[in-house]
């Protein structure tokens, strides 16, 4: 009899103890605090040696269509309680793999960017000062053009890019 006290009252006092805790969570991963209710984003530029010129625009609105789909942060311009801003610093085809005879059978799209985010409600889970670098590639037909399966590519390293940005920051995985 006394076993069952015991086990009831550490069972009570572990519901108490769970009812006080506020992080929520969802089915996209994310743990947002309950007092964050905006976020932004900052156009990406491209800065890298090699440019595409739809990888911008093609970032910077995947980015902002993700946590508009996946959190209940509401955008705004500027200063959201979680901000994002950065650059595209690299963009590069090269051969990711090779034949017996030395020719090209792959070709790999890479492509790297830094990406400073800010946590105005919890500061501590901010990236660095310098910002964090993501990269994400795609291989491709070395029979092929990187003009003629360029867009699909990039479509591909955007999505992968957003979801580690996206894990990075809201899911503080």
């Amino acid at each position: 009899m006394k076993h069952i006290a015991r086990y009831a009252c550490v069972l009570v006092a572990a519901v108490i103890a769970a009812g006080g805790c506020t992080v929520k969570y969802s089915l996209s991963g994310a743990s947002i605090p309950p007092d964050a209710k905006t976020f932004s984003v900052a156009y990406f530029p491209n800065n890298a040696p090699m440019v595409a010129p739809i990888l911008s625009s093609t970032l910077t609105d995947a980015l902002v269509d993700k946590f508009a789909r996946s959190t209940r942060l509401q955008q705004v311009e500027d200063n959201g309680d979680f901000a994002f801003e950065g650059e595209i610093t690299g963009y590069a085809s090269t051969t990711a793999s090779v034949s017996s005879n030395d020719y090209a059978l792959q070709n790999r799209l890479t492509v790297t960017i830094r990406v400073r985010f800010t946590n105005a409600v919890d500061e501590t889970l901010s990236f660095p000062s310098s910002g964090k670098v993501f990269s994400a590639y795609a291989d491709y037909d070395s029979s092929r053009l990187l003009n003629e399966v360029e867009q699909e590519l990039i479509t591909q390293i955007v999505d992968q890019l957003v979801d580690d940005i996206f894990q990075a920051s809201a899911s503080n995985w």
